[in-house]
Formats: C-alpha cells, structure tokens, sequence
C-alpha cells in the first residue's frame, strides 16, 4: 500500500472540495433565480431540519404539514434545536425568537402557491411524492424551483408528472439536516441550467459543501453504500457476527459499521409489522421490538448510556436463519470485502457519468457517510491499494455473484497501472448533451 504523507492528503481534499463547485456548463453568466420565500413540504426530522437551515440564513419559511398536531410538533422540535444552541453559548438568546418568527406555518399546498422554491421532505414513497408533485404543479407559480428531497428515487419520474419537468431538482440533504455539511444535488435529465445554478448557489448561502450528480438508484453516496450493506450482511450469512463487521471498519477508521449504523437509524425504517423483506434477519428483530438503540436492543444490546454490547439474542437469530456456523475472519480479509465493492460501484457511477469526477465521490463521502479522512475518500484510497488488488478482491467476489462483476474501467486500470483518481468521465451528462 501507497501512504500518501498528511500533506499530501490535506492538498488533495482541499482541490476536491474546490473542484466539486465546477460543473462546466454553469458559469457566473448562467441565469439565476431569485429565492426569499421557501416553502417546506413535512416537518418532521428531514423537513423540519432542512428547514433550519434556510432559517438560520435569514429566508422567510413556509412549512406545511397534514395536521395542525404534526405542524405544532414539528415546529417545537425546531425551536428546542434553536434553543439548546443558545443556551450552548452558540448565539444570543434573543435569536431563538427572531429564527422562529421566520417561519409560517401552513396546512394546504396550495398556499406555498407564491413561493420561489419549494421543497418536498415527505417520507420515500414514490406515489406520495408523484401526487405532491403534481399539485404543485397546479398551484405554483411559473418559474418556481420545485425539488424533492429524496435519498434514492427516479427524480425524472418524479418530473415527468409535471409539465415543467425543467423545474424540477433533487435536493438530498443528509441527516441531521441541520448538522450535516453536505448536499447531494441531483441534476435530472431536464433540470434547466438556471435552476442548477440557483440551487448551487443557496447552497452557498446556507453553508452546505455541494456535489452534482446525476439520476441513478441512490444518487452517489447511497449507491455506493448499498454495495457495502450488501456484502456486510452476505458475511453474516456466512457466519460473521454483525460486531466482528463493525469492528472492522471502525479499525478502518470509520466511526460506525453497517450495523452500528442500522441500530442508529432504526431497524423498522420501511419495516411495517408481518412485513418480509429482503432482510429476514432484521425483520426477525423487529418483531422482537429490537428495533435499534431508540429500544434499547437491535442488533446490539444497549444499556442505559447506549453503549453497545454483542447480543446472544441477534446470534442466536443469525444462527437460526441463515444455518451457518459461527465463522471467524480476520479484519484486513473483512475490510477489503466491504471497500473494494464501493470502490467498484463508485467507478461504474463514473462509467454511467452519473457523477462529474471522481474526486466529487470522495468529497460525498468524507462529507456525509464519516470516511476516514486520512484515506482520503474511496477513490483516494483506491489509488492507495492499487487497481490490481481491488480487481482481485471483485473477481473474487463476483464468482459468488455476478452482480459484483468487476467494472471494465477497473479491469483498464489494473493492466496499465492507472489512476483512479484520474478516471476521466467527460462530464455529468443529461439528455440535453
């Protein structure tokens, strides 16, 4: 392996985050739009803290909800965020107040009807945002940006309801909205320039790192990630208990693994009670009411710090359900299972130019998933280990399932010794090129 020097590093997550900012055919002479007044669709976690941040920046906020008991909600959630940083010493008390008096609360989409830019933050149901969309397709007026805040869905299917598909953006903020520094913006395949622009710009304003990227089953950042769940759970599958996972790529350097990170979120997220998923390990679990640490146990057991233990519970329903022995791996063997498939899915996003470079891969993921920094981002990495080793691994792996088949532009860099770092994708593309 390659050890770059922390210099070395830092210079190049200081040129990828500059670079991130370019998107070639936006320049400081494409049209922008004029954005005071936000409306907010939700004011739950996702919209409410979306919402924040616009707040925060000084844009007038009108948030609608179905009732008037969600919206009360939501809004006092709002103000204890805004609280608890100024009791913390962040800003004057009396800033509480003059953020919060920012925001309108409001129960009907149409009275979003005059705002500038609209963002949608309902929960991930394609059919639910298709019909928000297409009232606001009814009630807003021309010119209005009209985006979603999706982490995974067709945004082209989403614009496709409407009649100004040009309108139309993925904005994927990432959770805790109000926390977390970065914003996926997803082009769609009829975004106007002038409405990319606008949002590269907010994006700015409300101090966010942006990265474009282009329309595919979970955008950059989520894509790359499902490859990794993936090959987590095909270890338990083979006997590897979900902490000998997480321990290995907390020796890695991330903070959390896969399931660390599922306790987190909560295993019931698209789980409904009888529901059989793909993932009858977790469906199992959350019929127990191991639902993750907001229970108290998931796949892990939590005690009353929510320090996490090993769980003879979880064990004995991997045992039961997948019938494979108990197995031991060493963790370099885990690791390069987990990371090597997300180096392969980040350059199949770069064949499919569904990202703009592949430093905007690593500026995704040091931003929003907790990627070492001294790695300096999958494809930094990549560069670290060789293009060799990351083929052997994904030859491996794709005899026990071709969906793993290595990338071609993978099997290019290791007969020629290439860069990944250097893979040239020409551009994000959309229809219009």
């Amino acid at each position: 392996m390659t050890q770059p020097s922390e210099q070395q590093i830092s210079e190049y997550l200081a040129a990828a985050g500059k670079a991130a900012w370019d998107v070639p055919d936006i320049t400081p002479q494409t049209p922008r739009g004029t954005v005071k007044t936000l409306g907010v669709i939700g004011a739950g976690t996702m919209g409410g803290g979306i919402s924040m941040n616009f707040a925060t920046a000084g844009y007038q906020i009108r948030i609608v909800e179905t009732t008037q008991e969600a919206l009360d909600r939501g809004l006092s959630v709002v103000r204890g965020h805004y609280q608890r940083s100024a009791d913390r010493g962040r800003f004057l008390a009396e800033e509480v107040d003059i953020r919060m008096g920012r925001y309108d609360g409001r129960l009907s989409l149409a009275d979003l009807a005059d705002c500038d830019m609209v963002i949608e933050a309902v929960f991930e149901d394609m059919d639910l945002k298709k019909k928000i969309f297409t009232e606001l397709d009814r009630v807003m007026k021309p010119g209005a940006i009209l985006a979603t805040n999706t982490s995974a869905l067709d945004i082209d299917e989403i614009a496709a309801v409407t009649s100004r598909p040009e309108d139309v953006i993925g904005t994927h903020f990432f959770s805790p909205a109000n926390v977390m520094k970065l914003l996926e913006i997803v082009r769609a395949e009829k975004t106007a320039p002038d409405v990319l622009a606008t949002c590269l710009d907010i994006a700015r304003e409300i101090n966010k790192i942006a990265v474009v990227v282009g329309v595919c089953p979970g955008f950059v950042g989520n894509r790359i990630l499902f490859a990794r769940q993936e090959q987590a759970q095909k270890l338990v599958y083979k006997g590897v208990m979900p902490w000998e996972v997480d321990a290995a790529l907390n020796a890695f350097g991330f903070k959390m693994g896969p399931f660390q990170m599922s306790d987190l979120a909560g295993l019931d997220i698209g789980w409904s009670k009888g529901a059989k998923t793909a993932n009858p390990i977790r469906d199992a679990l959350c019929e127990m009411d191991r639902r993750g640490q907001k229970t108290r146990a998931g796949y892990y057991d939590y005690d009353e710090n929510r320090m996490p233990h090993p769980s003879d519970v979880t064990a004995g329903i991997i045992r039961e359900i997948t019938g494979a022995a108990d197995s031991h791996m060493a963790q370099d063997d885990i690791i390069d299972i987990c990371i090597c498939p997300m180096i392969n899915e980040a350059v199949k996003i770069l064949e499919e130019n569904k990202a703009q470079r592949p430093s905007d891969v690593d500026v995704v993921w040091l931003n929003g998933y907790g990627w070492p920094a001294d790695k300096g981002g999958p494809m930094f990495y990549a560069d670290m280990i060789g293009a060799g080793k990351v083929l052997r691994v994904m030859e491996d792996l794709s005899a026990e399932d071709p969906g793993f088949a290595p990338a071609e532009t993978l099997e290019k860099l290791a007969a020629s010794s290439g860069k990944f770092t250097e893979i040239d994708t020409g551009g994000l593309k959309t229809a219009r090129d």
